[in-house]
């Protein structure tokens, strides 16, 4: 019966102080109560606080939208993770293009130039996809796991003390208020001078927890900068990482290139026409054809091969490298791999010669050519 008894007055007691800060906190709003303002430095420190906390949650998600881009995926991380499970692995696209690649080469035979190539190239995409694993892996190890600490730990407790703290300046300024009344009904009658002690009483004892939980928080705030350095560590293992992965990504290609220049120069004229970047038939004419020849006639159309063209005398027959849609009637539009008539005509720009296939006749930049022998 005493413990009910003890519970009720508690009760009565937190219901009181509720309804008393309630009734602050309203006046406060109205303009009718006065309101004890923080000192500066800890309402500089709140700010801080308040800053590191929003833009760490952007630069996460961020973060996590840029180490995985399904969005299904992350759902189904953020599920294992509230459940202390750990997630099935899966394969990720570049394994998966990888693994596409490689059974595409399988299946038009690994002897051929372009299965033998799909294969090379498939398993790059499978190294290009370990690398992004383990990019996943040490970014949330060292950058994801210390921000989501600091937003479900550190901030936590902060925002905890801190509407401690506005709680106990509500109580203050509460406080305040009743003292003031006192005396203002004192003034009255002599019945009140009770009263006016009793307030007194009750203003000392907020003021000291206001002045503890100020103290409290102040503290907990000011390691918002050991956190901000701990994250700049943080930062840069997740710049390190990435450096890491577009390195092995960058050598994987390098080394796939080399595999691929390896093959006959017919195979690779034919492989090159698209594998460079399309350049619009209109562009191509608008600025001169040897200025965007595809980056394959760089190894194609040699320094020697051009001197021979540009030098030409009588006529040759000579192989196209790759497409060329004629932009008037005076050029002659050119398909890969087909097998024209060259010849020079004086007065002509050194980087054309007139074409000839049948009874079609028509100005050809060199740098789509290949003189044959």
């Amino acid at each position: 019966m005493n413990i009910m008894d003890f519970n009720v007055k508690k009760l009565a007691a937190d219901a009181g102080t509720f309804l008393s800060r309630a009734v602050q906190f309203t006046e406060e709003k109205l303009g009718q109560a006065e309101k004890t303002e923080l000192d500066a430095h800890l309402e500089n420190l709140l700010s801080k606080a308040e800053c590191t906390k929003i833009w760490t949650e952007k630069i996460m998600k961020q973060t996590e939208v840029l180490l995985q881009p399904n969005p299904n995926a992350r759902i189904e991380e953020f599920v294992y993770e509230k459940l202390d499970r750990k997630a099935p692995s899966r394969i990720n696209n570049p394994e998966l293009l990888g693994q596409y690649m490689i059974d595409a080469g399988t299946e038009f035979g690994p002897g051929t130039a372009y299965g033998n190539a799909l294969i090379k190239c498939g398993e790059t995409q499978k190294r290009i996809g370990t690398a992004d694993r383990e990019l996943i892996q040490t970014s949330a190890l060292n950058f994801l796991t210390p921000l989501r600490n600091f937003i479900e730990g550190d901030y936590k407790t902060i925002a905890k003390e801190r509407k401690l703290l506005q709680n106990k300046r509500l109580d203050l300024d509460a406080a305040k208020t009743r003292l003031r009344k006192a005396k203002a009904a004192e003034t009255k009658s002599s019945i009140w001078a009770e009263e006016v002690t009793k307030s007194e009483q009750e203003l000392r004892i907020t003021q000291s927890e206001f002045d503890r939980q100020a103290e409290i928080t102040r503290l907990l705030l000011e390691g918002i900068s050991s956190t901000h350095a701990h994250h700049l560590r943080c930062l840069n293992d997740f710049v390190e990482a990435q450096m890491t992965y577009y390195a092995q990504c960058y050598q994987y290609m390098l080394d796939l290139q080399k595999q691929l220049g390896s093959f006959p120069s017919n195979y690779l004229s034919n492989n090159n026409q698209t594998s460079g970047t399309p350049v619009p038939s209109a562009l191509s004419n608008a600025i001169g054809p040897s200025a965007v020849a595809p980056a394959g006639s760089l190894i194609m159309a040699s320094s020697s091969n051009l001197n021979d063209l540009k030098e030409l005398s009588g006529s040759r027959k000579a192989r196209v490298l790759y497409d060329y849609d004629a932009a008037n009637s005076t050029e002659l539009s050119l398909l890969a791999d087909e097998v024209i008539t060259v010849f020079s005509v004086v007065g002509m720009d050194s980087d054309w010669l007139m074409g000839e296939r049948g009874n079609q006749k028509g100005k050809v930049p060199i740098t789509y050519l290949e003189l044959l022998n």
